[in-house]
């Protein structure tokens, strides 16, 4: 129990503790090929977030510091120390809020299609537009709305089996926490906190991330935060650590060995 709710979390392999934060509609299972792979390595710990997966609902008034005032009781719970932690997209400005909020807990971090935010990284027409579009689908069944994320995600040479799993996963969506996390999102400027960051700080993107492109949204982020490195992972959309797991893997691995 954290926060008052129950909280699914897998814990699996040795060694220093790498903290993984899923996207939006998603859940730890998102980072199967990391899991799979990594855990000889490192501690991995992968987390149901709030409203997603096997995890209770969070209310739907939670923003990005309530989700990581929740994220610092499970690394207490855990008693993970100086974890490196990795979010994809939405999990990405997780990351950037707990570090604000709780600075020194992290060793640090590394951000998969990140933004500062939707009203940190996009236009404003296109914050509003992807929020209603959200929050009008989170009134729907997952069949109705669920491949039309698709494309923007991945690349048009993703697999069948990947984009079938990730159908699968999204489709288990909970309406509340999709709710709550797009407002999030939307409601979420992290720029002025940028530059006060001081743990290493990784930023991947796929060459092809149409939703949060590395030539603006990446390249404005790493002008922002002190000795960020960004790089890009050949081959693949927004969600680069599904579509490209070995080059995404072998990122991580070298990040964690130079820091």
């Amino acid at each position: 129990m954290l926060s008052g709710r129950e909280i699914a979390v897998e814990v699996t392999g040795t060694g220093p503790p790498l903290l993984l934060l899923h996207g939006i509609l998603q859940d730890n299972r998102a980072w199967r090929s990391q899991i799979a792979d990594l855990r000889g390595e490192f501690t991995v710990v992968a987390w149901d977030a709030p409203g997603c997966g096997r995890s209770s609902d969070s209310p739907e008034s939670w923003r990005f510091p309530e989700y990581a005032d929740c994220l610092a009781e499970l690394t207490t719970a855990l008693h993970l120390v100086d974890p490196i932690i990795s979010g994809v997209s939405w999990g990405a400005v997780l990351a950037l809020e707990f570090e604000h909020r709780h600075p020194g807990n992290a060793s640090a971090l590394i951000l998969t299609g990140g933004y500062a935010g939707w009203a940190g990284s996009l236009p404003a027409n296109i914050r509003d537009r992807r929020l209603a579009s959200c929050l009008a689908q989170s009134m729907m069944r997952g069949e109705e709305f669920v491949s039309e994320w698709m494309p923007g995600l991945f690349t048009t040479a993703a697999s069948p089996e990947l984009i079938s799993e990730y159908t699968r996963m999204m489709s288990d969506f909970h309406p509340s926490g999709f709710r709550a996390m797009a407002h999030c999102l939307a409601e979420t400027d992290l720029r002025p906190f940028l530059p006060a960051i001081d743990v290493p700080v990784l930023l991947l993107y796929g060459d092809d991330d149409r939703r949060a492109p590395a030539t603006t949204v990446g390249a404005d982020l790493a002008a922002r935060i002190p000795h960020a490195r960004l790089q890009l992972i050949r081959g693949a959309g927004h969600l680069c650590n599904a579509e490209q797991p070995r080059s995404y893997n072998a990122a991580i691995r070298r990040f964690a060995a130079d820091r």
